[in-house]
């Protein structure tokens, strides 16, 4: 009998039962750290941008691409909250002054950051 262009390429088949099935295996994918905003990417690709997320998915490049996208939202919200707060002169003077005026308006900063990391890099 004639090898199938599978086996002539070094694939395996493995019998079960009365089938002969493919031995098929997917490349390890390395292990990186995924943080919120790589997750809430992860979440969008899969449920808005189908084809986008299995594309990476198959080619294993998904852990990689998600890992890099926290990398620049972190970044992009850690900057972005501090320019906000030096430009509206939160500090730490104010946070030993008024510790409630402090908090209420580094949240609305951080809030804000938030929404712009959003728009501009995970849900595109």
């Amino acid at each position: 009998m004639e090898k199938s262009l599978f086996e002539q390429m070094g694939g395996k088949y493995e019998r079960q039962g009365d089938y002969l099935l493919p031995c098929l295996t997917v490349p390890a994918e390395e292990e990186l750290h995924i943080g919120i905003w790589g997750q809430r990417h992860r979440r969008y690709l899969r449920q808005h941008r189908r084809i986008t997320y299995y594309n990476l998915l198959t080619a294993c490049k998904l852990n990689r691409y998600l890992a890099d996208i926290d990398k620049q939202a972190e970044e992009m919200f850690s900057r972005l909250v501090r320019q906000m707060a030096e430009r509206e002169g939160v500090t730490e003077e104010l946070k030993a002054q008024d510790q409630m005026t402090w908090v209420r308006r580094i949240n609305n900063i951080r809030n804000r950051a938030m929404e712009t990391v959003n728009e501009e890099l995970i849900y595109r």
